[in-house]
C-alpha cells in the first residue's frame, strides 16, 4: 500500500504524535494493544484488537501469534526496536472522515503503512458457519 493509493481511495493523510502506548488485560479478561494518537486538533485510540486471553490470577492464558505479529508490524512502521520507544514518535494516519476510526498508520517519512483492520480480517475463518479467529 502506498500513500497515493490511499488518497485515491478517499483517505486524507494527517500527522499524529504517539502520546501513550499500552498493553493491557485490565478489566477485560483479554490482552489489548493501544496507542493514543494526538493530531493537530484531533486525537484517537489506535488498536483495541484482542491479542490474547487472560487476566491477573487466571488459571489459563492464551496468546495470539497474529497479535504478536501486529505489534511487530506497528513497531516496524513507527521505526522502533523497543515497544516503549513508540511513545513520543510521529506517524501518518490515513483518515476517511470525522468520526471514523483510524485503522491505517504510516511511517512519518517513509512510504510504509500498516492497516490493522485488514491485517486481523485476513485471519478470520468460518468454523461451522461461525466467525472464528486463529
Amino acid at each position: 500500500m502506498k500513500e497515493d493509493e490511499l488518497i485515491s481511495k478517499g483517505y486524507e493523510i494527517r500527522n499524529a504524535k504517539i502520546t501513550h502506548v499500552d498493553l493491557s488485560m485490565e478489566n477485560h479478561g483479554v490482552m489489548v494493544l493501544s496507542l493514543v494518537l494526538d493530531g493537530c486538533g484531533w486525537g484517537c485510540n489506535y488498536g483495541g484488537y484482542v491479542i490474547g486471553k487472560g487476566y491477573v490470577g487466571a488459571d489459563y492464558f492464551e496468546g495470539s501469534a497474529k497479535g504478536m505479529e501486529s505489534i511487530m508490524q506497528i513497531m516496524d512502521v513507527v521505526g522502533v526496536e523497543r515497544f516503549n520507544e513508540m511513545k513520543g514518535k510521529y506517524v501518518r494516519c490515513a483518515i476517511k472522515g470525522w468520526g471514523e476510526s483510524v485503522k491505517i498508520i504510516g511511517n512519518i517519512i517513509g512510504n510504509k503503512w500498516f492497516d490493522i483492520e485488514s491485517f486481523f480480517a485476513e485471519s478470520e475463518v468460518k468454523v461451522n458457519g461461525k466467525k472464528n479467529t486463529r
